[in-house]
């Protein structure tokens, strides 16, 4: 592994700022943070760090084998980390695109979305089980272009601290300029959203112009309140059942399925069902915008179309 780890070194900035911001809540938002709730967050975080030592090393070891087969000496000079910041926030675009559509890779990343709070502590909700999904692969077009998989981990590291301070509310906007760039706490309390109109959208890490370029984007409307969690919320606080009962329902869902259908359960996106008893986050959202009329304006009841689905 990379000899400097810049989340390591963020941690106590972390908490710094979970700490100010409960200060905030508890003044002027008492029900930001539930003591439950921010626990298992809590110890989301600490299990997904466990998970990471335990596999972080591995995958690091197999793109470094890869990197002896690069196509480019990239180096270590200074628009070399740049363009692999870049690069690699695109990538985590697309495996993060890729954890919302794919169901298999949705098992992994539902533990991001499961609180129905959203608050700095939410941003800990780490995965424990992302090795499974082998979503290390996005990585490997950058280490055969020639960037060094040191080089390609410290900006990760960087990408997801950048991410940490755009879970909250107690930012309403950021100056325009940088509304239009960058990903913010308005843009991603869109992603954490539950309704139609936001389902599966604002995927960015640090740059939402990724979202703009390919389709995805959605502002966050003004006077619409925001239904956070999952489709089919957990109703509990219970932290195995949390990590793990996305897993359980595809096993369930394919051990019910007819032969023909089973793999669709794993490839297909999350709320797909063989016999439609389900709805996907599209069925949601188009269900929503034939009742609506528009996507323009904000509809008070809309967030009850939601819960009435079990896209995730």
């Amino acid at each position: 592994m990379p000899d400097f780890s810049p989340t390591e070194y963020a941690v106590p900035g972390f908490v710094a700022l979970v700490l100010i911001e409960m200060i905030w809540a508890w003044r002027t938002r008492p029900d930001a943070y539930e003591p439950r709730d921010t626990l298992t967050s809590l110890a989301f975080g600490l299990g997904s760090t466990v998970a990471g030592l335990l596999f972080g090393g591995l995958f690091f070891a197999l793109y470094l084998w890869l990197w002896e087969f690069r196509l480019f000496d990239i180096g270590w000079a200074w628009w070399a980390w740049i363009a692999c910041f870049v690069l690699d926030d695109l990538k985590y675009y697309w495996v993060h695109r890729t954890g919302h559509r794919v169901r298999w890779f949705w098992a992994s990343h539902v533990n991001h979305h499961s609180s129905q709070h959203y608050n700095l502590s939410t941003a800990l909700r780490q995965t424990w089980t992302g090795f499974l999904t082998l979503g290390f692969a996005f990585a490997l077009p950058l280490v055969l272009l020639g960037f060094h998989p040191a080089m390609i981990a410290i900006c990760g590291g960087f990408n997801l601290i950048y991410q940490f301070w755009i879970h909250t509310e107690a930012i309403d906007r950021m100056p325009r300029w940088f509304e239009a760039v960058m990903n913010t706490p308005s843009h991603h309390r869109v992603h954490h959203a539950t309704n139609p109109r936001y389902l599966d959208r604002n995927y960015a890490g640090v740059f939402i112009v990724w979202d703009k370029m390919f389709g995805t984007f959605e502002p966050e409307v003004a006077n619409e309140k925001i239904r956070y969690g999952i489709v089919k919320q957990l109703g509990s606080f219970n932290l195995l059942w949390a990590v793990f009962h996305e897993w359980i329902g595809i096993a369930q869902d394919m051990w019910r399925a007819p032969w023909k259908h089973k793999l669709s359960y794993l490839l297909r996106e999350p709320g797909w069902t063989h016999d439609g008893s389900r709805e996907t986050s599209d069925q949601i959202r188009a269900r929503w915008l034939e009742r609506t009329g528009s996507a323009d304006k904000p509809v008070a009841s809309e967030n009850s179309i939601a819960g009435e689905a079990e896209a995730a």
